[in-house]
C-alpha cells in the first residue's frame, strides 16, 4: 500500500534514453516513486488496468496513438489526473490540442531538471506548470481579437467537419449527429463552398490553417 505523501508518477515516453533518464531523475527524488515508464500510449493504457497513478508526465509525438488522444482516453478512463505534457514541440496546434485534451501543464524538452522537479511539484500543487514561451503563446491566443473564420462554418459544419478529421465515414458521422448521410453530404458541400476546399483533406487543412479547428 502507498504512502500518502509519496507521489505515484507514470511516465510516457517513446525515446528509450530519455525515458530512463526520467525514470533515474525522477524516481530518485525524496517523496516521488514511478510507478511505470512506458515507451507507447498503448503500454500507458495497459499500466493504468494496474495503477492508479497520481500524476503523469506524457510526450506528445508517441509512435502509434498519439500522446493527445492517450490523454483524452486517460482523462475518459480516470477524470481530473493531473497530466504535463512533456515534448519538444511548441506548434500553437500541438499545444491547445494537448490542453483541450485534459492536459494541465506543458513543459518543452530541454527543461533542466530542477524546473521539471518545480513543474511537478506545481501540477500536484493544483497548478497549470508551463514553459515561458508556451505560457506567452497562450496568452498572445487570448489577446489576439476573433477573426470572422471563427463563425464562418455553423456547428453542425464543423462536427461533421471534425468527424472528417478523425477519418469517419459519412455514415458514422450521420450516427455520431443523429442525422442522414444525406445531410451531412449536404453540409460537406457547403463546407467546401465556404472554405474554397477541393476535397476533404484541403478542407480540414484550410480549417486549421484559419483557427475553425
Amino acid at each position: 500500500m502507498a504512502t500518502p505523501d509519496v507521489i505515484r508518477l507514470l511516465i510516457v515516453e517513446d525515446e528509450a534514453p530519455l525515458r530512463d533518464s526520467l525514470r533515474l531523475l525522477l524516481g530518485g527524488e525524496p517523496g516521488m516513486r514511478v510507478l511505470a515508464a512506458c515507451g507507447s500510449a498503448e503500454q500507458a493504457l495497459e499500466a493504468l488496468d494496474h495503477e492508479a497513478p497520481d500524476l503523469m508526465l506524457c510526450d506528445l509525438g508517441l509512435p502509434q496513438m498519439s500522446g493527445v488522444e492517450l490523454i483524452r482516453r486517460v482523462q475518459q478512463r480516470l477524470p481530473g489526473l493531473p497530466i504535463l505534457v512533456h515534448t519538444i514541440s511548441e506548434d500553437r496546434q500541438a499545444v491547445f490540442e494537448a490542453l483541450k485534451a485534459g492536459a494541465c501543464g506543458y513543459i518543452v524538452k530541454g527543461a533542466s531538471p530542477r524546473e521539471l522537479m518545480e513543474a511537478l511539484a506545481t501540477l500536484r500543487a493544483g497548478g497549470a506548470p508551463m514553459s515561458p514561451r508556451i505560457a506567452r503563446l497562450v496568452v498572445r491566443t487570448f489577446h489576439e481579437r476573433p477573426s470572422d473564420d471563427e463563425f464562418l462554418l455553423s456547428a453542425k459544419e464543423r462536427s461533421v467537419l471534425l468527424g472528417i478529421q478523425d477519418g469517419r465515414s459519412y455514415k458514422e458521422i450521420a450516427a455520431d449527429l443523429h442525422i442522414s448521410p444525406h445531410t451531412v453530404h449536404s453540409h460537406i458541400k457547403r463546407i467546401y463552398e465556404k472554405l474554397q476546399a477541393s476535397d476533404k483533406q484541403d478542407a480540414v487543412l484550410k480549417a486549421r490553417r484559419r483557427g475553425i479547428l
